[in-house]
């Protein structure tokens, strides 16, 4: 049927089929009845668009359930929980009209301080693939196509549009291919997103060694290559390579160029059938089921992902968990302001959000009272670390929220160092020195330096829990969820 379908098509309608005609819609042909695919962000929960589209994470977007990001997945080393969360993101995205979800994302952390570490599952190449596979099987049982990416070698945010990842063959098939080839062959996910990088020398949508002889000759790859957001740079070389649609948006300049150097014979007509065929079946398969989404059940999902994946660093005389009635006083601003997920294109608006307040409140623990004791982004305050210190001086155990504020860790931008921020350092020595019985929650996307650990007695690390994280801590912190999460990547 496709090659019928071709067999109607101009040159000129076919490379037309290669590009987006919006931010996350693929172009349509409606004379050849041709429709377009929908496209959204989707590591860790639906970001459909509502208003003025954009690719970063700024414009707003329709409710869904915010997950616990990869990073944070990855600590339960539970494949099947993976895979029922890629089941929910189908849903959603089914329920939203969304053809295509761009995710799951899996490269390996080549560096702590790679800026979206909290996006990507491990260190560890083996979880990260079958962690994602996981990921993709579950969305595809929705009818919703999956993209892994970003592929390959993408270790960094810093001048991530021009940096060359020059990598050895067999260190790129030990290391940093092996997750995808896991995906590719146990799931068989209908997309594939390339990377912004050049790899070895030559960008990764135009790399046909990547593209051609490695993902579709080697490991049976058959759907659509997409590039990353404005990660197109030569669409004729693109398609003889085996990418396949460039996104979001490169107008018509790209279509005449494809069409200019298949009528010159630069480009052979056998690569642009190849990859518009691959565009009509991705087409074809689109919105294979409708349906709606169970957002109070996915609620309850993420509450148990946050649970499972959180990890227990230090419990020192027993002071975990904390028995019904004892007192506790709640410290910390992302106590009262959360910090569940990252920040980028990954950026979910949440269909609820849960509160530590709340949560504790709602617990058999007795709630002594809630302190700030910091500002984000901010100096220590020594106003607020001696309110939060008399607080705990009068409770059993005092609970601190620390972690990495929301600047520390985004796309786009690479960390400094991986320290906590001292105005936080200098809270817990304030309060660890009027009651030591100090249970620390750390909420971040990826490694923290810890010498401070030994001021908490108890130290529980959440990474970015997603918008049921309160709860899920507070089943971790009474023992209503034995903590069995271990961590999926070196902490110094």
């Amino acid at each position: 049927m496709l090659d019928v379908m071709l067999d109607k098509l101009t040159t000129l309608e076919k490379a037309a089929l290669l590009g987006g005609k919006s931010v996350w819609e693929t172009r349509d042909l409606p004379r050849r009845g041709i429709g377009s695919v929908m496209m959204a962000d989707g590591p860790h929960g639906v970001r459909r668009q509502t208003g003025s589209y954009d690719n970063l994470g700024l414009g707003e977007s329709q409710p869904a359930t915010c997950f616990p990001t990869s990073a944070t997945v990855a600590n339960s080393w539970d494949v099947s929980l993976a895979e029922e969360i890629g089941r929910a993101l189908g849903a959603e995205a089914a329920a939203q009209e969304v053809d295509v979800l761009l995710g799951p994302g899996l490269n390996i952390k080549r560096s702590p301080l790679a800026g979206r570490n909290f996006e990507y599952f491990s260190e560890d190449p083996y979880l990260a693939g079958k962690l994602a596979a996981a990921f993709v099987r579950g969305t595809q049982s929705e009818g919703t196509a999956a993209t892994p990416k970003h592929f390959a070698a993408n270790n960094q945010e810093l001048r991530r549009m021009a940096s060359d990842s020059v990598v050895d063959e067999r260190t790129l098939r030990e290391i940093y291919l092996t997750a995808f080839e896991i995906v590719v062959r146990e799931a068989n996910p209908r997309a594939l997103m390339s990377s912004y990088n050049l790899l070895n020398g030559t960008y990764t949508h135009e790399n046909r060694w990547l593209l051609t002889e490695v993902l579709r000759d080697e490991w049976g790859f058959d759907g659509v290559v997409i590039t990353d957001w404005g990660g197109g740079n030569s669409a004729v070389a693109a398609v003889e390579a085996g990418g396949t649609i460039e996104m979001p948006k490169p107008g018509l300049g790209s279509v005449r160029q494809i069409a200019h150097a298949v009528e010159t014979g630069e480009l052979a007509v056998e690569h642009l059938d190849a990859r518009a065929a691959e565009v009509l079946k991705l087409v074809r398969e689109a919105r294979a089921t409708v349906g709606s989404a169970d957002l109070d059940a996915h609620h309850g999902l993420a509450r148990r992902a946050a649970a499972e994946s959180a990890v227990l660093l230090r419990n020192e005389g027993g002071i975990l968990p904390l028995a019904a009635g004892t007192s506790v006083a709640l410290i910390g601003d992302m106590a009262e302001t959360p910090r569940y997920q990252g920040a980028g294109s990954s950026l979910v608006n949440p269909t609820r959000l849960s509160m530590a307040k709340d949560a504790f409140e709602a617990s058999a623990l007795t709630l002594a009272g809630f302190a700030p004791g910091y500002r984000r982004n901010s100096a220590a305050d020594p106003a607020l670390e001696r309110t939060a210190a008399e607080l705990a001086a009068k409770a059993e155990v005092a609970v601190l929220f620390l972690g990495l504020d929301e600047v520390s860790e985004s796309e786009g931008t690479d960390r400094a160092d991986l320290k906590l921020p001292a105005a936080q350092v200098q809270l817990l020595r304030t309060v660890a020195a009027k009651n030591p019985r100090v249970v620390v929650v750390l909420s971040a996307g990826g490694v923290v330096e810890m010498p401070w650990s030994g001021l908490a007695q108890g130290l529980v690390h959440s990474y970015l829990s997603g918008q049921a994280g309160a709860e899920g801590i507070v089943d971790v912190l009474t023992g209503a969820v034995n903590p069995s999460g271990k961590l999926a990547e070196s902490y110094p």
